[in-house]
Formats: C-alpha cells, structure tokens, sequence
C-alpha cells in the first residue's frame, strides 16, 4: 500500500472522524473551532498534492496478470483532488459565519465527508471503487441540503435531491452489473481490453450496460433531462452548500464520466458519443433558456439564476467528453481546463451572493441594485466573475476556456454541436450582462409609510473576515488565471491520462 498516494482522501476522512468526536466535547461557544479545524485539514490534503506531482503513483493492485490497480495518482487524479479540496476548502470558509443556527458538529463532520469521497473518485480505476466514492460524495450532500432544521424549504430540496438521485445510483448499478456479466472484471483499463472482443451474444448486454453506468454520472453532472433537481436544490440548500454543489459535486459527476467513457468504453465510443453530444446541446439550451426566464423581482432568482447558469456551463462541460470519442482522449483536458475557470468564478460568484445575503435574505436579483455605491469592490467582483462566465474581457479565462471547448467540438467534426454552443453563449450573454449592468445602476431609496427614507439595500456593515477572504481568494486567481491564461489551458493541449 502507497500511503502517501491515497493521504489527501484518507487525511480528509480521518478529520472527518476527529470532528465528529471533538463536536461531543466541545461547549457551545467553542464550536467554531470546528470549522478552523476543517480549514486546517482541507488545507493539509491540499499541501499532500504537492508530493504526488509527478503523477506516478498506484496502488490496491493485482499482484497478478496484468497488474491492474484500483487507486492511481496520476496528473488528472491530482489536478481534480485539487479542484475538489480547494472547493471544499472555499467552501468551508462561507460557512464559518454562516452556520451559527445549523448543528455545527454535523455540518462539519459531513462537509468534510463529501470531500473525502470527492477527492477519492478521480483516483478510482475500477467501477467498484467509482460507485463507493460516488456514494461517500453524495450522500453526506443529501444530509447537507436539508440541514436547515424545520424549513420547510430545505426538507423538500433534500427529499427531491435524494429521490432522484436514488433512482440514478440503482440505475447506475445495474448497468455495472452488466458490464461485469459481460467482461469478468471491475478494472477500468480490464474492460476497455475485454469490451474490444464481445462475443456476438452479449453485444446487447454489453451496450446496455454502458448506457445505464452513464446514467448515475450524467445525473451528477445535472445534464438535461437529469437536471430537474437543481434549482429546488440550490435553493433550499445553505448557499455554501449550494456553491459547493455547484463546483464539487459536478466535478465529482464529470470525472466519473470521463474516467467510465475514456478508460472504460472507449470500444463502445459509437454509443456514449452521440448520446453525450446529444446531451451536450440539450443541457446547455435548457440551462441558458431557463435562466433567460429568470425574474429580477422574484425571491431567491439570484440563487435560481446561478443554479440555471450551472445546467447550461455543464453543457459546455460535456462538448470536448463527446469530442473525445470522435478524436482520441486527448481532448479531455479542455474539460479539465474548463472546470477549473468556472470553479475559481462560480464560488466566488456564490461569496458575493452570500455577503448580500447577510442585508437581503430574498436574495432577488433586484437587490444587487447599486451594489457599486455601497460596496464597489464587491460589485467589482461580481461583475467580473459574471463577465468570465460569459466568456468576455476582462474576463480573459473564460473566453479563452469557451475557445478551447469549441475548438474541441469543431476538430472533432462536430460543427452541428459548435453552432448550438456559440448560439448559446449569445443568449446567455443577455442574463450575464443584465445582472452586471444592475450592480452599476443608481440605487433605489425605499420610503416608509410616513414617507422618510429607509435603510435601502445593501445596508452597510463589516463583512466577516472568513467571507472577504473567500471573495479575495476567487478574485485574485480568477485575475491571475486572465493574466495568464496558460496556467489553465496547458491541461487542454495534454493527455491527462
């Protein structure tokens, strides 16, 4: 066993355990020691990568055969246990001042869970070890969700994302069961060999097999039609919740799908292509139409608007997973460099969101009004993390991640897919650009009943040190990764694996 090549999962569960266990012991007034303490350990995990950065590691091995392993530390491994631990980390920092009336032991003891089953499945060789880590990922998130005791709101989000996600993981089951009936074998790199020499019989049970095993991933990544869930979702949830759904649980959605379509079924490339390019084009046209839909005036649109935005970002997502079985896994890292612009914007899209929602608990869209004259860094922000999700300057990283994915689709032969996703990332400039130009509109001064003014929107206070740095550390690398932009899309010129 290599323990330094499986210590970031493993150190990130035994915190796990530590806070669940010191949360007996602690007195009320000490319970944020629990979150320092998660901090410390997320930041741990992360100094872990840095030994592993040659990407050479495996271990759970057959010591016989072919020498198959269950865990490997490769670069994509180690560039998603990035993605997903520095998720958490932020994460865990919105919720420093955030959980005062949520049972902080729990709250940590799960957060710290998800985490741990996140940054074990990209490492994942075998299909047995993928289900494990998908479940240990997923269901402390559930929990999570409905966490807000007696909201009423927060139970039916908990309820729908558990239910369907139910549905999705038995779905996913049967068609492992399958490709195990029809290869012999879990390993990943085993069932790639055995699926290029199906005897006539099962072909049948081989090709379902692989179309029920993308079910459960394509779930996770809320891809049309398996998105319904996310907008009562996020909104129900605790908006740190929300953002690390957004961020970790679809990196969580997208490495599994990767690791199952290019590892495992690159024979079968003529089912899972189409089907996911299909899935591409849908999902990014649902997503975006939908939050073209969203009212500026209607509790909690900003929360549905960035739910909405998700569905239609992980379209774009998809695009170079359907190229790749055009053209090789080469096309794989845009994927890679995509997710890690829309991490670093979206969770710091989500800290602002959280910092207006200390003053404007409905967190309507319309409250961001004149945001700029109370708070300018803040709306400075927000405007330019909305400007990278469009993909336009100063937003540099996200228009070069846009060009990237479309060339991906385009090298491909892909051009029906490329069309729909730059007619896509028109309309959605319509939402972005609408939600930035209200950051910089005049504020509006509400009146009393006897006609004296009231305090307006986004009253002044001190923001809480946790969320500041949160916005400060989102901001600063979303203006590094502009500045240079080859720190992101080196991943895309790349085979990962």
């Amino acid at each position: 066993m290599d323990w330094l090549a499986i210590a970031p999962p493993t150190l990130t569960a035994l915190a796990a355990l530590l806070v669940l266990v010191a949360d007996l012991f602690l007195p009320g007034h000490r319970k944020k020691l629990l979150g320092y303490g998660t901090l410390t350990a997320l930041a741990a995990a992360l100094a872990l990568l840095v030994p592993l950065r040659a990407g050479d590691r495996s271990t759970f091995c057959v010591t016989t055969g072919t020498q198959a392993c269950s865990y490997t530390a490769d670069h994509f491994t180690l560039v998603i246990q990035a993605l997903v631990l520095g998720g958490a980390f932020l994460t865990a920092l919105l919720s420093l001042d955030g959980t005062r009336k949520l049972p902080a032991g729990e709250y940590w003891f799960l957060l710290l869970a998800s985490a741990a089953g996140a940054a074990l499945l990209p490492a994942s060789r075998d299909l047995a070890t993928l289900v494990v880590a998908l479940e240990v990922a997923s269901l402390p998130a559930f929990a999570l969700v409905g966490i807000k005791r007696g909201d009423r709101r927060s139970s039916e989000a908990a309820l729908k994302f558990f239910l369907s996600s139910v549905v999705a993981t038995a779905v996913m089951l049967l068609g492992v069961s399958f490709v195990y009936a029809t290869t012999g074998t879990l390993h990943l790199t085993e069932i790639a060999a055995r699926l290029d020499d199906v005897p006539p019989v099962l072909d049948t049970l081989a090709k379902t097999g692989v179309a029920l095993t993308l079910v459960g991933f394509v779930f996770k990544t809320a891809a049309a039609p398996f998105h319904f869930w996310v907008p009562d979702t996020y909104v129900g949830a605790p908006l740190p919740i929300a953002a690390y759904l957004s961020v970790v649980g679809k990196t969580v959605g997208f490495s599994g799908l990767i690791l199952v379509t290019v590892v495992a079924f690159p024979s079968y490339a003529d089912v899972w292509g189409p089907a996911v390019a299909v899935l591409a084009a849908l999902t990014m046209t649902v997503g975006n139409v939908a939050a073209l839909r969203q009212r500026a005036d209607r509790a909690r649109s900003a929360v549905r608007l960035l739910a909405w935005s998700s569905v239609a970002q992980a379209g774009y997502l998809l695009v170079p997973i359907a190229a790749a079985a055009y053209s090789g896994d080469e096309r794989i890292g845009s994927t890679v460099a995509y997710a890690l612009m829309y991490a670093v914007v979206n969770l710091g899209a989500f800290a602002v969101a959280a910092l207006v929602a200390r003053t404007e608990p409905g967190n309507r869209i319309a409250d961001y009004r004149g945001l700029y004259a109370n708070r300018p860094l803040a709306a400075l922000a927000l405007g330019f993390f909305l400007l990278c999700l469009a993909g336009l300057p100063p937003g540099v990283i996200g228009l070069f991640a846009k060009v990237t994915v479309f060339s991906a689709a385009v090298d491909a032969g892909l051009g029906w897919l490329a069309v729909v996703m730059a007619v896509n990332v028109v309309i959605a400039l319509y939402y972005y650009l609408q939600w930035t130009a209200i950051l910089f509109r005049s504020p509006e001064t509400a009146k009393t009943a006897t006609g004296t003014p009231a305090s307006g929107p986004q009253r002044r206070f001190r923001a809480p040190a946790p969320l500041t740095t949160a916005i400060v550390l989102t901001t600063a690398v979303g203006i590094l990764l502009s500045g240079a932009p080859q720190l992101v899309l080196r991943f895309a010129a790349v085979n990962l694996f």
